[in-house]
């Protein structure tokens, strides 16, 4: 058992790699073989992300030191070949990238993946690249699985037709090829300098650093977290994000949610490793938590003012960025839980949002949305009939829009962060923690900073949803009854009720996010469990192949 739970760590990267490249050979007209494909390789993926979660976390017996696992690719021991790292915070990024794509590749197959050609190939190879960055261990791969899932998004943003979205996805390639551009600037002054682009190996190396090498790696650094904020929707580099989620397809915009939090996620890995040898500011507080506070405030002005409730679900991709890049921007480890906590619950519930706006859409009329918003910025509601009838106290609400009402609740209430659900108890937590980061009894200003800013965009966000709720459901007297398909609303009912899962057993899931968080604060067991696992032909690490 314990030789097949070995080679594990590979299988998330492997198995959509596979899958992907069964189905570019297969013809178009194949479209049940890809299904199959497609299928297999989701359930797969999940089945083992719940398998590498319990290794990591020690529920399975196992031979990982401190829960952290080591994939040695060709047999070569680091720093000299690729590795891949399984620990608690890279099983947590695994295993929600399994649960939010498979169902969004559920929800595409109702018709979405029928807009254009090669959808599930490119799909399999974005999970292949999300996979890929939350477990390579170095530098370069991690550069690598950027492009991998980059090239896939390019053609599931363009997927499908109009100027709009196209207008749009050009956009989102031109920023991401600035950020990948700084990725290669970065990753070559910091080779340079250090001689290793493996995480671990560099973080043993940094702190010997002194002098011009210490300023070039500094410098090599900086560059670095600039364009991992890019890539986690940062201000000011974010103004691609509404227009592009906004136009692409729903399914496509739901794993989409996801793609913001690598940047997140690579930020915290290599900050929490950079850490002893005196991280660079750029994976700090100093850069990391202005920049987040100000993406903060930019999404709630953007919430307020979007017209279009898709545009309104992008800005709330933002205001969950830069709450996170806030929360982790302040000092010590206290926020790390709570932090994770809200990007498990807004990565969900956003991801459920995307594609339940598409189901509501079918319920308008051609161009109500634009009428109500034109309605009522210049105030020019019908007043009541004289001749309405008060007699009928209730009229019956068709299932399907019984539903879409209800969902569009939860991920309100989700998204704004208020009881019942997972939002609050996220939020609540990430702002107790926040107050109780101060040495003295005194709140820090930066405290106060954060618990003001995700207060006020919780205030934008019910203003705003409840808004767009009323003119969506209340306003449109002639609303169209949809029919919605099980692979459809089934996707969506799973995402709100794996909130709802989250809220309910809330303290052992906050307990293991917080031993996730101590894990991060002691990078010595990541750094020993890559440098010292052996080969399995006996080469020793650290000797000269």
């Amino acid at each position: 058992m314990n030789q097949w739970l070995q080679h594990f760590p590979i299988l998330p990267v492997a198995i959509p790699l596979l899958a992907g490249a069964s189905m570019l050979m297969l013809r178009d007209s194949r479209r049940r073989t890809r299904l199959a494909f497609g299928f297999i390789s989701v359930a797969v993926q999940l089945a083992v992300a719940v398998v590498l979660l319990c290794l990591a976390a020690g529920y399975i017996p196992s031979n990982w030191p401190n829960g952290v696992g080591v994939y040695l690719l060709g047999d070569w021991p680091a720093p000299f070949g690729i590795v891949a790292v399984v620990d608690r915070l890279s099983t947590i990024m695994l295993l929600l990238t399994a649960m939010l794509g498979s169902a969004a590749w559920v929800y595409s197959t109702a018709r979405w993946d029928r807009a254009g050609v090669h959808y599930h190939p490119l799909f399999q190879f974005l999970l292949m690249g999300l996979n890929g960055a939350f477990l390579t261990g170095d530098l370069f791969n991690l550069f690598v699985f950027f492009e991998v899932l980059l090239a896939a998004s390019y053609g599931l943003t363009l997927h499908g037709s109009g100027k709009a979205r196209v207008a749009a996805g050009l956009h989102y390639i031109v920023v991401n090829l600035l950020a990948s551009f700084l990725l290669l600037i970065a990753m070559a002054l910091i080779y340079g300098v250090t001689g290793t682009l493996n995480m671990a190996d560099l973080a043993a190396r940094a702190g010997e650093l002194s002098g011009p090498d210490r300023i070039l790696f500094e410098s090599g650094a900086a560059i670095l977290g600039i364009a991992f904020l890019i890539k986690a929707a940062a201000w000011p580099l974010n103004f691609w994000l509404p227009a592009t989620y906004a136009n692409a397809c729903p399914p496509v915009a739901g794993i989409f949610v996801i793609m913001t939090k690598v940047g997140i996620y690579a930020l915290l890995r290599i900050g929490s490793l950079l850490l002893p040898t005196g991280a660079p500011a750029a994976f700090g507080g100093e850069w990391m938590f202005p920049l987040g506070m100000l993406t903060l405030g930019f999404g709630t002005i953007g919430l307020l003012a979007a017209p279009q409730v898709e545009r309104q679900a992008g800005y709330c991709v933002i205001l969950s960025s830069g709450t996170l890049l806030a929360a982790l921007g302040m000092p010590g480890v206290t926020l790390t839980g709570p932090a994770l906590f809200y990007l498990i619950s807004s990565v969900l519930a956003l991801g459920a949002f995307f594609m339940l706006l598409e189901m509501i859409d079918r319920t308008q009329t051609f161009g109500a949305d634009l009428l109500a918003v034109s309605l009522e910025a210049f105030d020019l509601e019908d007043p009541e009939p004289a001749d309405r009838s008060d007699d009928v106290v209730g009229i019956a609400i068709p299932a399907a829009l019984a539903f879409l009402g209800m969902a569009f609740i939860a991920c309100a209430l989700l998204i704004i962060g208020l009881p019942p659900m997972s939002g609050f108890v996220a939020k609540f937590s990430l702002l107790s923690a926040a107050l109780e980061t101060s040495a003295t009894d005194t709140p820090s200003p930066a405290a106060w900073m954060l618990v003001a800013g995700v207060l006020i965009s919780g205030l934008a966000g019910i203003t705003a949803l409840s808004r767009t709720g009323m003119r969506l459901f209340w306003s449109v007297e002639d609303s169209v009854t949809p029919r919605l398909r099980v692979s459809e609303a089934g996707p969506v009912g799973v995402l709100i009720l794996a909130c709802v899962a989250l809220a309910f057993w809330a303290g052992p899931v906050m307990s293991y996010l917080e031993e996730t968080a101590k894990y991060l604060d002691r990078p010595s067991s990541y750094i020993n469990a890559v440098l010292t696992q052996n080969p399995v032909r006996g080469i020793s690490p650290g000797a000269i192949p």
